[in-house]
């Protein structure tokens, strides 16, 4: 059972269509957002927009705006939706979850936004992926701690498309990559769950400034430091990691 991605708009016609043919060859459900140019419309009229017409107008979401316009989430409880996963690019922002201690904010030079997900301050911004996992846990496992496990496991998956070992650590929420005498965070998750149905999800660094992380001390960890694709050495494009993620995603969550 895979749920369909909807994904940022990809403005590049060729490279879009190319990705397309990946996914219908791999019968992964997809949705991709037409580029339109937004300047036809007024500010107040791109701010009254729907979360999904904003990513079509190449606006950046905030989380705030997703959370407030997925009243699907409901749906999905209900039966009467199908299930979503949504795959973003914020702009620079920290986020605080709920066991976020005003202390670990360093800096704040970015908005900082309160969120219902567990664990505690992160980063999003520009170069990273944000996959926002909407799924019935009823109609699948009904597991919390199964579908973390299964989150970490499709990072891992992903990650190893790109030939990088991501690895858990007891104790540290996140998927870790050994380099040398040190360990770097490459990706974070962060859930919250409502009648059985998931939001929030995972976020995988690809190209990020990771200079933004030094606002914050990242979910609490002040003793390893962050990476991304790009600081391994890895020039891969996120059309590259979405095509990655899909996959893995079905690999992982596809038969449940």
């Amino acid at each position: 059972m895979i749920p369909t991605f909807v994904i940022n708009l990809e403005r590049d016609g060729t490279r879009r269509a190319a990705m397309a043919a990946r996914l219908d060859a791999l019968e992964i459900p997809h949705t991709f957002l037409r580029a339109i140019d937004g300047s036809t419309l007024s500010a107040a009229e791109l701010e009254r927009a729907s979360p999904r017409r904003k990513l079509a107008f190449g606006r950046p979401l905030m989380p705030t705006e997703i959370a407030c316009g997925l009243s699907h989430l409901a749906a999905i409880a209900e039966g009467t939706e199908g299930e979503l996963v949504w795959l973003v690019e914020h702009p620079p922002i920290y986020t605080a979850g709920t066991s976020a201690k005003a202390a670990d904010l360093l800096d704040a030079r970015f908005p900082v936004y309160r969120t219902g997900r567990g664990g505690q301050f992160t980063y999003h911004g520009p170069g990273q992926r944000v996959g926002y996992v909407m799924l019935n846990l009823k109609t699948r496992r009904a597991d919390v701690r199964a579908f973390v496990h299964d989150l970490e496991e499709w990072l891992i998956a992903t990650l190893a498309q790109f030939n990088v070992k991501g690895e858990r650590r007891a104790g540290r929420v996140g998927i870790w990559v050994v380099r040398g005498d040190r360990e770097d965070k490459i990706a974070a998750i962060g859930v919250r769950v409502r009648r059985w149905v998931t939001f929030h999800g995972i976020s995988l660094n690809v190209t990020p400034d990771l200079t933004h992380f030094s606002g914050i001390v990242p979910c609490g960890v002040s003793e390893h430091g962050i990476t991304s694709l790009h600081d391994l050495g890895l020039p891969v494009t996120m059309a590259d990691v979405d095509v990655a993620l899909k996959t893995s995603f079905a690999t992982v969550f596809g038969s449940r």
